[in-house]
């Protein structure tokens, strides 16, 4: 209705006591204003005069429970939040999406569906060929994703199936409302905010909402905000600050909106004010990357005390594939700019940029989508204890030298080859004595010259172990160990004689050495500590060689000390020298080598046969040709047995079993008396027992009879087309291209 803005007429008659016409008139869309609307109610005001009606009624508006009901219903499906949400789960379940680098997985699953298929057509028992296969599939998915590159990493971030902001609220929060609109503009959906509460504790949470399917992307802008969305969260922001809420935030964007209207609208100036405005806030901030951080606007709602990333979470200042454009001109190069860039969670952590990394489960955060979750839930618990014990001002301060230590790099000083940034004089000194003991070593192995005195040797491996200790001690408190392992000698020292006890002081010892080792190669002075723990075990190796302990062994030094000396000749040396030169000028060994050269370097192989094998001769040792395929097959064979073997120790009880026999082992030491040596070699056999029983399957019995077969028929054909021989037995030692066989009566040594 138009609404009346000049003086208002007055009404006669029956009309005239009561209202005018601008009060009568006056009118918002939502219906009367200016009239009361109980004394509307459901009734209608009328009147007429010369033809102009005025009619005014109220709008029946559905009543809510909102925030919440007084007593809602616990076993409302999909529980209470779900029932109270707009955010509601999708009718239809999600597609399967397969990545491109996924798909050497899909033969092992339509292995598995069709022997289970099988299985159930015929009613036979697959049950051991289902297990093994599944135990293949699952130790295929996690060498795959335990090696990603970062351009897979990132293919996984932007997984159309990846939970989403709203996702991990519903799975963390034990209550969310949801709070709209920036008081500026519109309620931008890109952005959520609203309060929740995790045990009991209220948090105002912020993050970029994705959909889950074309319609809600579309919806949600592709997770992409307007000024509207970042002025709405910092609207929130200083609600949180105001009231004293912790805040979290959620950040999974490729970019704020780069459209014409965004930027009319001061795209730049929202997120410049956002991100002066973090830094004063004065309540903790965290920020979680779930999937993708782009540029300014991830940044807009991350200034935060800690950033913690999902396993496979990515975060840039531009994606690689507008890196690869700008730099090499073509969106195909993105891997290479990926690989440039450090955008995932381990390098940003090495570079300091974030804080820790949340682990997701093998396949990705969609693979398991509360349990990625509840890990979250734990990271943002622990944080914000660590957290709310700073005031205000310590608060301000770590937010403030977190960003103030990023980028502290040297420019304009040589590098060396081997790197001597950050060290201390005396660690380059050591550094230099160490390469130049190792140096006198080499030397002294190749040839007949005097090695280096003990004694030297022995005060530089002191001087090491206890640099590594320094270093170790420094990685622990970078790292935030040091606690840990205070509370754990205390623990000890406070332990009882119990035998449980010290076993679960054990177990509580090798979880945190794992943790300490997984999180070594974050610390600041990982490349000075594996420097030196590395010159430390070859010194130690050096001084102490291991002394052959079989007749095989034995047999192997003497044999390769022949080999040696062979090729350690000057004319056999100097025709390998020629030779591989030729080859190297010809392209090297992958290289089409023409038929002149390939006859050299045959004809070269025989004669060294032949020299070798003159060498051997004597010593009752003959050389056959060491036949790769076969020994391929042994290895392989080797590891099923190996996997075999994990999976049992794994699933049984065998595991803890084990843990006993160590503790048992530790605790007696050298005074161990008769009951508890049989206790321990009970222990031992009931383990070896169980190894037994689990390779003592019939298909690993006749596959090992078939390749030993196989590998005999092989040897002896060899050994009788170089030489006859009237033994039965031989022993496999070699050079990087040869096999001998010694012969020994009634014996085979492997």
């Amino acid at each position: 209705m138009a609404t009346m803005t000049h003086s208002p007429a007055t009404f006669t008659r029956n009309l005239a006591p009561r209202h005018t016409a601008s009060d009568l008139l006056s009118s918002s869309s939502s219906g009367a204003c200016s009239v009361p609307l109980k004394a509307l109610g459901k009734a209608q005001f009328g009147m007429r005069r010369r033809g102009l009606s005025i009619i005014a009624k109220a709008r029946k508006v559905k009543k809510h429970e909102y925030p919440w009901p007084e007593d809602p219903d616990p076993n409302v499906k999909g529980g209470v939040l779900s029932h109270l949400s707009v955010f509601k789960p999708l009718k239809e379940k999600l597609k399967p999406v397969t990545l491109e680098f996924e798909k050497p997985l899909l033969d092992l699953q339509k292995k598995i569906i069709d022997v289970q298929e099988m299985a159930n057509e015929t009613g036979l028992d697959f049950s051991d060929q289902i297990i093994s296969l599944e135990n293949k599939y699952q130790q295929a998915l996690k060498d795959l994703y335990t090696h990603l590159t970062p351009i897979q990493r990132l293919q996984i971030a932007r997984h159309p199936n990846r939970p989403t902001f709203l996702d991990h609220i519903f799975n963390i929060t034990e209550k969310f409302v949801e709070l709209h609109g920036d008081r500026a503009g519109y309620d931008d959906p890109a952005i959520v905010t609203g309060l929740g509460t995790i045990n009991d504790r209220n948090y105002m949470f912020i993050g970029h909402q994705k959909g889950r399917n074309t319609k809600e992307n579309i919806q949600r802008n592709f997770g992409m905000p307007t000024p509207h969305g970042y002025r709405k969260a910092l609207r929130m922001m200083r609600y949180a600050d105001h009231h004293g809420f912790p805040i979290v935030t959620f950040i999974d964007t490729p970019g704020a909106y780069a459209d014409l209207k965004s930027e009319e609208l001061g795209q730049g100036e929202a997120i410049a004010q956002n991100l002066r405005s973090m830094f004063g806030l004065k309540v903790p901030i965290i920020s979680i990357v779930i999937g993708e951080g782009g540029s300014g606007g991830a940044l807009a709602i991350g200034c935060c005390n800690k950033m913690l990333m999902l396993e496979n979470a990515v975060f840039y200042v531009a994606s690689p594939e507008a890196c690869a454009a700008i730099l090499w001109k073509t969106a195909k190069a993105a891997p290479k700019a990926a690989e440039k860039l450090k955008i995932t969670a381990p390098e940003l952590c090495k570079l300091q940029i974030s804080n820790g990394i949340i682990p997701e489960p093998l396949g990705g955060a969609h693979a398991d989508p509360y349990w990625t979750s509840q890990q979250i839930k734990e990271a943002i618990v622990e944080s914000m204890e660590e957290l709310s014990k700073m005031d205000v001002e310590a608060l301000l301060k770590h937010r403030h030298l977190k960003y103030r230590k990023l980028g502290g790099f040297q420019e304009g000083v040589p590098i060396e080859p081997v790197k001597k940034i950050n060290m201390k004089r005396r660690e380059v000194g050591l550094r230099d004595e160490i390469e130049k003991l190792k140096q006198q070593i080499l030397e002294a192995s190749k040839s007949d010259a005097a090695p280096p005195p003990e004694a030297g040797v022995k005060e530089l491996i002191k001087k090491l172990e206890e640099e590594v200790e320094d270093e170790y001690d420094e990685a622990a408190k970078a790292l935030g160990f040091e606690e840990k392992i205070v509370a754990l000698y205390e623990e000890a020292d406070k332990g009882s004689n119990e035998q449980a006890s010290e076993v679960a002081l054990k177990e509580k010892i090798e979880e945190l050495k794992a943790e300490f080792e997984a999180s070594l190669s974050k610390a600041p002075n990982y490349s000075r500590l594996k420097y030196k723990v590395d010159s430390l075990n070859e010194l130690s190796k050096a001084l102490n060689p291991p002394a052959p302990s079989t007749k095989t062994d034995l047999l192997k030094v003497e044999i390769n000390k022949k080999f040696n000396d062979v090729m350690d000749r000057p004319d056999v040396q100097q025709k390998f020298e020629e030779l591989m030169a030729d080859i190297q000028s010809a392209g090297g060994m992958d290289a089409d080598l023409s038929p002149e050269l390939e006859e050299r370097i045959q004809q070269f192989n025989k004669e060294l046969d032949l020299e070798l094998k003159n060498t051997l001769t004597p010593d009752g040792l003959q050389l056959v040709r060491l036949d790769f395929s076969a020994k391929a097959k042994l290895d392989s064979f080797n590891e099923e047995i190996s996997m075999v073997i994990d999976d049992v120790v794994t699933s049984s009880g065998l595991k803890a079993k084990v843990e006993l026999l160590k503790a048992e082992v530790a605790k007696l030491g050298n005074e161990a008396d008769e009951n508890s040596k049989a206790k321990i070699l009970a222990l031992e056999d009931e383990i070896k027992q169980a190894v037994q029983e689990a390779i003592d399957f019939p298909e690993l019995k006749e596959k090992h009879e078939k390749l030993m077969a196989e590998i005999v028929e092989k040897t002896t054909t060899s050994s009788t087309e170089e030489t006859t021989s009237d033994d039965d037995s031989t022993t496999n030692a070699g050079s990087p291209e040869y096999s001998t066989s010694g012969l020994e009566s009634n014996s085979s040594i492997i």
